[in-house]
């Protein structure tokens, strides 16, 4: 079975919680067809289409692992432009604090990539003007779909709306309808190796 192919199932019973899972379990094994250089590459192809983001002078954004969408390129081509970058830290409590992107990075909880310190706290998302989250799936009302852990779903529940939301996806995973709950943000945008896909969100 081709990822396309996997991004197309539809769970049409259960609650949107249990269409989720079933949706996570299709996105996550998809994503397990895409070898080591393709992320590479793609990763290098999601830094070019960050151009068309507006930049302001502080940037959240986070260290995609494992299967996501390298954002590593994406952080440097930011940092290149002077912008200073937050990254996530996970904290005990279930929320996430944060450092500069320039700090080493170490391995956390979860099988992420950290920094090391100093740390800024919670509240230090509120400095950014952009922020970048991951995601693994997104649609074109801006639904996202996360891993499930809900750190983000809790962080952007603390940002002015004004505050831009991008969620980071491969292409396919821009797709018809992601389930809701009470709780979902919707993002502003989604940034994929082809370029940035704006929703009309607000």
């Amino acid at each position: 079975m081709t990822a396309a192919s996997l991004l197309r199932v539809e769970v049409p019973y259960g609650s949107a919680r249990e269409r989720k899972a079933a949706l996570r379990v299709a996105l996550l094994t998809a994503r397990t067809q895409r070898d080591e250089s393709q992320r590479r590459q793609l990763g290098r192809a999601l830094a070019s289409a960050a151009g068309a983001l507006t930049l302001p002078g502080t940037v959240a954004g986070y260290v995609g692992v494992g299967t996501e969408p390298p954002t590593l390129p994406l952080l440097e081509a930011l940092r290149r432009q002077g912008v200073r970058v937050l990254l996530p830290v996970v904290r005990r409590d279930g929320a996430l604090d944060w450092g500069t992107g320039s700090a080493e990075l170490v391995s956390g909880p979860l099988g992420l990539r950290e920094p090391a310190g100093p740390y800024l706290g919670p509240d230090a998302v509120r400095e950014a003007g952009l922020v970048l989250v991951p995601a693994l799936a997104v649609d074109h009302a801006g639904r996202r779909l996360g891993r499930g852990g809900g750190y983000y779903d809790r962080t952007l529940s603390t940002l002015a709306l004004t505050v831009p939301v991008v969620a980071v996806v491969f292409d396919d995973e821009l797709i018809d309808e992601v389930p809701v709950e009470p709780h979902d943000r919707p993002v502003d945008a989604a940034l994929t190796p082809s370029g940035l896909v704006r929703f009309a969100t607000r």
